[in-house]
C-alpha cells in the first residue's frame, strides 16, 4: 500500500468528504449537544473521529493513587509525539479511560491536550474491576447516594481542583454475579447520570449476566439504557446478547483492536481483527451500527516495565479492512465520529 492509498483510507478527510451528507447532518440535522473536554466543553459537532476507550496515562497493576503522581517532563516527551501522530492520521479527540484511583492527573491530561492538539475527555466515577484493588475504603462504608455526591460535585467543580470537569463516568464490574460493592458503583453511577447527564462507561468485559443486572439496576433508577455502555463486549464469542442490550438502547464499546502481526491476523479467525469484524459484520445485519463504537484501549504511558499498547490500529489495519468487507464511508464515519458524538453528548436520558 502506498502512502497517498494509506492516507484514503486512514484520514478523517477520506471518512467526512467522501459522504458530505453525513458530516452535514452530524453538524446540523441532529440535536446539538455539549461535551467536556480537559480544556472546556465543545459542541458535540467538533468531537470529531474519536478513539472511545484508551489510557493516555495509566498506573494499572500498581498501587493506587489519586491524583497519579508522574514524571510530567517525561510523559510529556513521550506522549505528545505519540498523540500528535495519531492526530496526523485523522483523529480527532481521545477519551482517557484511566479512573480515578488508577492513574487519573486531570491536570496533566490538560497540559497534554494543549500541546498535542487532540482533544481528551477524562472521568469521575471509581473502577470495580480488577478485584476491587482500585476501590477506597470510602466506598464500602459510604451509601451509593453519598458517593453519587461525591462524582456530581467532580461534574459542578472539577476534578482535583483543576476545574476540570469530567467528560463521562467510568467504572467497572468483576467477572460472575454483581458484588455487593459493584451493584452499589453502578447504582452510584445511575444516580450520578440523572444529575449529570454524563455517559456511564462500564468495564464488563464477556459477562452477560452482569450487564443484565447493570440494566436492571439502571432501570430500578430510572436511567435509560442508552446512557450506559457495555465495555470490552469484544470478549463475547456470540454477538447475541450484544445485539440484544443494543436493541434495548445499549451502546457497546468494541475496543481491544490489536495487530501483533498483521499478516497473521488476517487469516486467523481468532485474531482481534477477524472477532471486531464479526461482531460488526452482526451489528451491520441487525441494523445497528448505530449503537456500536471502535476502540483500542491502549496505552501510551504504563508503568515502568508494562509495554505499551498501540492506538493506530483502527487507523492503519481495521478501516482498510472495513472498506475491503465492502463498508462505505457513511458507515465508517457512523461507527467512528457520529456515534461517539451522540453517546458523550451531556443529555439526562430517563428510562
Amino acid at each position: 500500500m502506498n502512502r497517498r492509498t494509506f492516507l484514503n483510507y486512514t484520514s478523517k478527510a477520506a471518512l467526512l468528504a467522501a459522504s458530505p451528507p453525513l458530516f452535514n447532518a452530524l453538524s446540523k440535522g441532529t440535536k446539538a449537544g455539549r461535551i467536556y473536554t480537559v480544556t472546556g466543553s465543545i459542541d458535540s459537532s467538533s468531537l470529531g473521529f474519536t478513539l472511545i476507550h484508551e489510557h493516555i496515562l495509566s498506573i494499572f497493576g500498581t498501587k493506587a493513587q489519586e491524583p497519579a503522581s508522574y514524571d510530567n517532563a517525561r510523559v510529556l516527551k513521550e506522549v505528545v509525539p505519540y498523540l500528535k501522530y495519531l492526530k496526523s492520521l485523522g483523529c480527532d479527540t481521545i477519551v482517557d479511560c484511566s479512573a480515578a484511583y488508577l492513574g487519573r492527573n486531570a491536570a496533566l491530561l490538560q497540559e497534554i491536550s494543549g500541546q498535542s492538539e487532540l482533544q481528551i475527555l477524562t472521568s469521575t466515577g471509581i473502577y470495580g474491576a480488577a478485584d476491587d484493588q482500585y476501590v477506597p475504603d470510602y466506598a464500602y462504608e459510604e451509601s451509593a447516594e453519598t458517593l453519587a455526591e461525591r462524582w456530581i460535585e467532580e461534574f459542578e467543580t472539577g476534578i482535583q481542583g483543576t476545574g476540570v470537569k469530567p467528560g463521562f463516568l467510568k467504572s467497572g464490574v468483576d467477572e460472575g454475579p454483581l458484588s455487593d460493592i459493584d451493584a452499589k458503583l453502578v447504582r452510584a453511577a445511575a444516580l450520578t447520570h440523572l444529575k449529570t447527564g454524563l455517559l456511564l462507561q462500564i468495564h464488563t468485559s464477556a459477562n452477560p449476566g452482569a450487564a443484565n443486572r447493570q440494566l436492571e439496576i439502571l432501570r430500578e433508577e430510572g436511567v435509560s439504557p442508552e446512557a450506559w455502555v457495555w465495555v470490552h463486549a469484544q470478549n463475547m464469542e456470540s454477538s447475541d446478547a450484544l445485539i440484544e442490550a443494543a436493541k434495548r438502547g445499549a451502546w457497546i464499546s468494541l475496543d481491544g483492536l490489536r495487530t501483533p502481526n498483521y499478516l497473521n491476523d488476517r487469516r486467523s479467525s481468532n485474531s482481534t481483527l477477524m472477532r471486531h469484524l464479526r461482531h460488526l459484520n452482526a451489528f451491520r445485519e441487525a441494523g445497528l451500527l448505530g449503537r456500536v463504537m471502535l476502540s483500542h484501549d491502549g496505552s501510551s504511558y504504563p508503568p515502568e516495565g508494562t509495554d505499551k499498547r498501540p492506538m493506530d490500529v483502527l487507523m492503519n489495519s481495521f478501516i482498510p479492512m472495513l472498506k475491503a468487507a465492502g463498508y462505505a464511508d457513511r458507515e465508517i464515519a457512523r461507527i467512528t465520529v457520529e456515534n461517539p458524538a451522540e453517546a458523550f453528548s451531556i443529555e439526562i436520558k430517563k428510562y
